[in-house]
């Protein structure tokens, strides 16, 4: 790509915001870890808080688990608007609405009287949150291409990572000094922080003449034309299923490690804390030493393979077969399948963008929507046998690890050469 410095004026104005972004190298991103951290720390801070709201508000764990399903509904559906919004006029204009709803709808729910309200502007608050999650994306897929593209993912899995380490943490802490409302606010601080460093901070990467013009009509057609693709349909389905893998976990935890194996909050928040380093180590890992050396579906099938195996275990563990298990084997189980998921969202995610660079909005609205709604619909299911058994959280989880490894292997087929794309 030419320097800026050097192109006609019709280049400069095509590929201006390109360089001068990737010449902002580490601020864009920490820009862009930042707003794929806000989902992990809308969710995760919240963790530890969750039986207190069920005393709080006197409603029954699995309407308070709602809370979770809607924050994360929202997130899938707000993809879905927001990722061609942002092919159409450009990925700052939506970013920033997007952000301001989310501190108006954060802050509402930290006053919230009812869990039904709480669930309504959580509900909200996802839909609003949409937007860093898939504009985050895009903005990677206007930059980069190919290795590039699957290394940045890898460090921005690094940036983003912290957000699940230090977030249950934070919330822990929080716990010891105020209620769960506090965990509300202080979300809404970080947000309105966060909106202020994308105004000041993210430049457009995305020119005019980039854009697409259509409306609603043009950007069904175009996510039509993307799901007719068998392997990035296969690519979307199995990182949308890994996710859901991942959180059965982050739904049922705060129940079987605090109310099953009677850990505290502060216990909670130390073990989610190990298991994201393991994602955050095993992610640096495929970024710094596997990519450029090794395929990019072979990681992912490893990825995908451990998903599989750790899960067995689970099930096998909480089911009773080897007796009466205690936290520490459990833990160990979990944190081996949350760090598989270091090979497994990275490269599910750059395998699916490279194929779709003329969309890359409206890819990136597919994948987090995909990943949302599956997670939504497993969210309940955890807890579908109540709260005194890990076994539906464990059998969730094989039973999504099953399939993930099935439509990569089915859809994807990675032991063909790569193919142009099909209609």
């Amino acid at each position: 790509m030419p320097e800026s410095g050097r192109t006609s004026t019709k280049d400069h104005i095509v590929e201006g915001p390109v360089v001068a972004a990737r010449r902002a190298g580490l601020l864009v991103t920490l820009v862009l870890g930042g707003l794929t951290a806000l989902p992990p720390l809308s969710m995760d801070m919240y963790l530890p808080a969750l039986p207190e709201v069920t005393e709080s508000l006197r409603s029954p764990a699995a309407t308070v688990q709602l809370t979770l399903t809607a924050c994360l509904a929202g997130m899938a559906l707000g993809q879905l608007v927001v990722g061609p919004m942002s092919d159409k006029w450009g990925r700052r204009r939506p970013l920033l609405i997007g952000m301001i709803v989310y501190v108006a709808a954060t802050a509402v729910c930290a006053l919230a009287p009812s869990a039904e309200l709480l669930i309504a502007f959580r509900l909200l608050q996802g839909l609003a949150g949409a937007a860093g999650i898939v504009i985050a994306r895009a903005v990677v897929r206007d930059l980069y291409d190919g290795v590039d593209m699957a290394r940045f993912f890898s460090t921005l899995m690094l940036i983003s990572g912290v957000a699940p380490i230090i977030a249950p943490l934070i919330g822990g802490q929080i716990l010891r000094i105020t209620d769960w409302r506090g965990v509300f606010y202080v979300l809404t601080v970080i947000g309105v922080l966060l909106t202020v460093v994308v105004w000041k901070f993210l430049a457009e990467t995305l020119p005019p003449e980039r854009r697409h013009a259509g409306g609603v009509g043009e950007a069904l057609r175009t996510m039509r034309g993307l799901l007719a693709d068998r392997v990035f349909t296969g690519y979307m389905l199995a990182g949308g299923l890994a996710f859901a893998a991942l959180f059965a976990y982050i739904s049922a935890s705060p129940f079987v490690v605090q109310e099953i194996y009677g850990a505290s909050p502060q216990t909670f928040s130390l073990l989610f804390g190990l298991n994201s380093i393991g994602l955050v180590a095993v992610g640096q890992i495929n970024g710094k030493l596997l990519v450029g050396r090794v395929s990019l579906d072979k990681a992912l099938g490893w990825g995908l393979s451990v998903i599989l195996l750790a899960s067995v275990a689970l099930v096998l563990m909480t089911s009773g077969l080897f007796g009466k298990v205690g936290l520490v084997p459990i833990a160990a189980g979990l944190f081996v399948l949350m760090s598989a998921m270091g090979l497994a969202m990275p490269n599910t995610n750059a395998q699916a963008l490279m194929r779709t660079p003329h969309a890359a909005g409206s890819a990136s609205a597919l994948l987090g929507t995909s990943s949302f709604l599956i997670g939504a619909i497993a969210s309940p299911l955890v807890g579908i046998a109540g709260e005194t058994t890990a076994v539906p959280m464990a059998v969730v989880q094989l039973v999504c690890a099953i399939a993930s490894l099935g439509c990569f292997l089915t859809l994807c087929r990675p032991w063909r050469k790569a193919q142009p794309q099909e209609d």
